[in-house]
């Protein structure tokens, strides 16, 4: 059975106890806001929004009333803005998964000699699973620590523990995040997704776990059994690429049969899910590999072998495109990457153990879910189909390996790599719109107890000043102007990213504010109605660093239609992006930005080389207390 999402995890915990995020003063948030946003929109409407900012926060307002229930809620909560944040950020999104809220994690090109050789790499990668599985099930996992700014403390491991256990459940307003209690007997069995049919594969036989060998076995049984088109069900895992409320309609109408019903309690109750993959017929290169993670490539490829609402979800293609697809809700992006390299690791260094499957003949077949449909059903999946196609269509992906230089140029300058390249992309987006626009990079706070992400705002007046140096201005200014800039906008980045890390973000603490609103049945504050407001929750350049120590690279989707999503990967001698847009916009063009951040960043680089002073230290200021921090380390924010 399901547990409560605030229910421990059994077994041995460890042994720090972290603390709650706080709560931010009220006029910090206030003032952090309108100064995130003055430069952003016009002057008339700037002012508006003042206004009604002083209005809210004014002594004995609507503001320090709300403060002081969040206060209270503090108090007596773990965490009192996960389930603000959770609901928000994934829960009461309606759009499809694919593209819109799944990530994916493309590992390197696998040269497979046949369909046997995938079918190695597949057990293989199933006997890692469960070897770390078993490494979360015996909390035997190492604490993570912080890294970059601020680095050394402890990090809260409550997202590993939802790895495998979890399933996001579709509602028709808000979706469930179903946590199973970890190592229940429910959970001992993987779904195998091939030629869009769906195998339940037991891992545990006569109280025995599957050896590497056994699982090679069932298999190669599957793919059989995949073949055999009389058997053959209908393409059911499409309904899981539809909106949430479409699927949420349709699995409404799929339960009232028991077959049904029983079919998706077994999907619901796995570990993870294995796709085994036909070729693509696509050529195979980065951006095509990672489009076929994100969306399969659509009905008519393998968009259809996919069951989006499992969180673990690894591809296996016979034509050695591989990776992970991910829903998002449960975890993080750095826990994704631990879990992905720990298996590349396991992969390459541990051998597999491929020998004479002597247990075979006592192995019970891997059972084929079936499904019954109706015209009605049969209706269901062919809608699902053409919105997956249209999604497919509409992506506009590029995956750029930047070879010029890495971050270890970037560190030589005494820079945060991190903050470098967010001022770069900002860089990239005035030079193809002309202005800054809201942006989103996520900063995990995993310092606290139940800590997720906040938002470090990387539109900042210092990068403003300084994109404007080098395009407007860039005749009318020296050298040594144009370095200042950018040094002031890399010291704005890394206060805003310390800010957010320690909790002090602007993004966490207003939506609290908003939602404790409602939750006392207040009307909605003018400020949360505010255009202003509203157009600064429009992240049109939503942003990621996602470091790997392996050769693999992580990619998502833009998060509004005019928008773009940047996901990079700084690595020591080239930096790795992965740039995606919608080509039903006009504004955006992923080839276009990719052009853009490539000049900006060979300009930069020439920038530092001639002007460029190293500092080994800066100072910035935090809640007001100036602190010296060393800017030769990676700053590494958090993912997604």
């Amino acid at each position: 059975m399901p547990i409560a999402e605030r229910d421990p995890p059994k077994g041995r915990r460890e042994s720090y106890v972290l603390p709650k995020v706080p709560v931010p003063p009220l006029k910090q948030t206030l003032d952090m806001y309108l100064t995130s946003i003055k430069h952003l929109v016009k002057e008339e409407q700037y002012q508006k929004t003042k206004s009604i900012v002083e209005k809210f926060g004014e002594p004995g307002g609507t503001g320090e009333l709300l403060q002081e229930k969040l206060l209270e809620k503090s108090i007596n909560t773990h965490n009192w803005v996960y389930d603000y944040w959770l609901d928000d950020m994934y829960l009461n999104q309606r759009l499809a998964l694919p593209v819109n809220s799944n990530p994916a994690m493309v590992f390197p090109k696998q040269d497979f000699r046949d369909h046997k050789d995938s079918l190695k790499f597949a057990a293989h990668l199933i006997t890692g699973v469960l070897e770390y599985k078993k490494h979360i099930d015996t909390r035997a996992l190492p604490v993570d620590f912080s890294r970059g700014q601020l680095a050394g403390t402890p990090l809260c491991m409550k997202q590993y523990y939802r790895l495998f256990n979890t399933y996001r459940l579709p509602g028709l307003k808000r979706d469930t995040l179903v946590i199973h209690e970890t190592g229940s007997t429910e959970q001992e069995h993987i779904i195998v997704a091939c030629k869009n049919q769906f195998f339940v594969m037991d891992l545990v036989v006569k109280e025995k776990p599957l050896r590497e060998m056994d699982i090679l076995s069932q298999l190669e049984k599957i793919v059989k059994m995949a073949e055999n088109t009389e058997e053959r069900q209908p393409p059911f895992g499409l309904l899981t690429s539809d909106g949430r409320t479409e699927w949420a309609q349709a699995r409404d109408v799929l339960i009232k049969d028991s077959v049904n019903r029983e079919s998706l309690a077994v999907i619901e109750k796995c570990l993870c899910v294995v796709c085994l993959d036909d070729p693509s017929g696509m050529e195979v290169g980065d951006t095509s590999r990672a489009l076929l993670m994100l969306h399969g490539g659509g009905h008519e490829k393998m968009g259809a072998n996919r069951w989006y609402d499992k969180p673990m979800q690894f591809v296996v293609g016979e034509d050695g495109v591989c990776g992970t697809v991910c829903e998002h809700s449960p975890f993080e992006g750095i826990v994704l990457v631990a879990c992905t390299e720990y298996l590349m690791k396991f992969m390459t260094g541990s051998p597999s153990k491929i020998g004479r499957a002597t247990s075979v003949s006592e192995l019970p077949a891997p059972r084929r879910l079936l499904w019954k449909t109706t015209p009605h059903i049969q209706g269901l999946l062919k809608a699902s189909a053409e919105r997956l196609q249209r999604l497919v269509r509409d992506l506009d992906m590029d995956v750029h390996k930047f070879e010029v230089y890495g971050k270890e140029f970037i560190k030589k300058q005494k820079m945060s790599p991190d903050a470098y390249i967010q001022v770069s992309l900002q860089l990239a987006f005035y030079r193809c719109n002309g202005r800054l626009v809201s942006t989103y990079e996520s900063a995990s706070i995993r310092r606290f107890h139940e800590g997720r992400v906040d938002n470090i705002r990387s539109a900042t007046p210092e990068t403003l000043a300084f994109v404007k140096a080098m395009t407007d201005e860039k005749t009318s200014l020296s050298d040594s102007e144009k370095i200042k800039r950018l040094w002031d906008a890399i010291n704005a980045q890394t206060n805003s990213t310390i800010a957010a890390i320690t909790g002090m973000g602007i993004d966490n603490h207003l939506l609290g504010l908003r939602e404790i609103s409602q939750e006392i049945h207040m009307e909605m504050p003018e400020i949360f109605t505010d255009e202003t407001y509203v157009a600064s929750n429009q992240f049109i350049l939503s942003t990621s660093q996602v470091p790997t120590t392996v050769e693999m690279f992580c990619c998502y989707g833009p998060v509004v239609p005019n928008g773009y999503g940047c996901c990079y990967n700084p690595q020591a001698d080239h930096l790795l992006f992965s740039v995606t847009s919608f080509h039903g916009s006009t504004e955006t063009s992923s080839a276009v930005f990719i052009k853009a951040l490539d000049e900006g960043l060979v300009e930069m680089r020439d920038l530092c080389k001639t002007s460029n002073k190293p500092q080994s230290n800066m100072t910035v200021s935090i809640l007001g207390h100036p602190q010296e921090l060393h800017s030769t380390s990676d700053t590494c924010p958090g993912t997604w």
